[in-house]
């Protein structure tokens, strides 16, 4: 049986270098999603997002435009039958991101449901990102934060010398529930205490954004 992910393949290859944007995502115009009796359900409905990162001077609307919105997943089984068909973090091409985010929230800091939050990241160097990556969508996937309803997502971004895993949460300023994501973050990847983690609000990452200069294009 063909899967219905057929139709996403040639952006889960990243075999796309065109830098033409999308249009922004309606949430709106999804309709419900079918549900197998045979399936075992998850708790929250999930959104998978591919793009490209921009600068720091990118507007909400153009990075709006920049994320295509890949696929829905409800339950474990609709999760492996779209996850067979994602590239592995290891061969994206740089500065390209992975998005897995509860459904209705865009992995962009404007969002209502990040505007307060903030993430924690892990560099990774490239022979440990492919199991990670597995490992915290699974963590998400399955509740194991254990902080209720502040996780709203985890991305995966490609760079240079070592990738970027995040999880997003929706209120920076609850330190319990950011020690928490941190602690349990650092026990699925079993990092050792040494391995450095940082937690960025996403209020300090838009203050920057804003306060950096706009480039001034030079006379001929």
């Amino acid at each position: 049986m063909t899967s219905k992910y057929e139709s996403f393949k040639p952006v889960l290859s990243d075999s796309d270098d065109s830098d033409e944007d999308g249009v922004e995502f309606d949430f709106e115009k999804l309709g419900p999603i079918d549900i197998s009796p045979s399936e075992h359900k998850l708790q929250h409905t999930y959104c998978l997002w591919y793009g490209k990162k921009g600068s720091a001077k990118l507007r909400a609307q153009e990075y709006g435009r920049s994320i295509h919105f890949i696929g829905r997943i409800a339950t474990v089984e609709q999760w492996w039958s779209l996850y067979c068909y994602l590239i592995r973090p290891t061969v994206l091409k740089p500065y390209r991101i992975l998005h897995l985010f509860k459904s209705g929230i865009k992995p962009m800091w404007e969002d209502a449901a990040n505007a307060r939050g903030g993430k924690w990241i892990v560099r990774l160097r490239k022979n440990k990102v492919d199991r990670a990556w597995e490992n915290v969508c699974m963590a998400m996937l399955g509740e194991q934060f254990l902080v209720g309803q502040e996780i709203c997502g985890v991305a995966i971004s490609s760079q240079y010398p070592e990738d970027h895993l995040s999880v997003w949460n929706r209120t920076a300023s609850d330190q319990s529930s950011t020690a928490r994501i941190r602690d349990t973050l650092r026990r699925i990847l079993n990092l050792p205490p040494t391995n450095p983690m940082e937690y960025k609000p996403h209020y300090d990452t838009t203050k920057s954004a804003k306060a950096a200069p706009t480039p001034v294009a030079k006379s001929s």
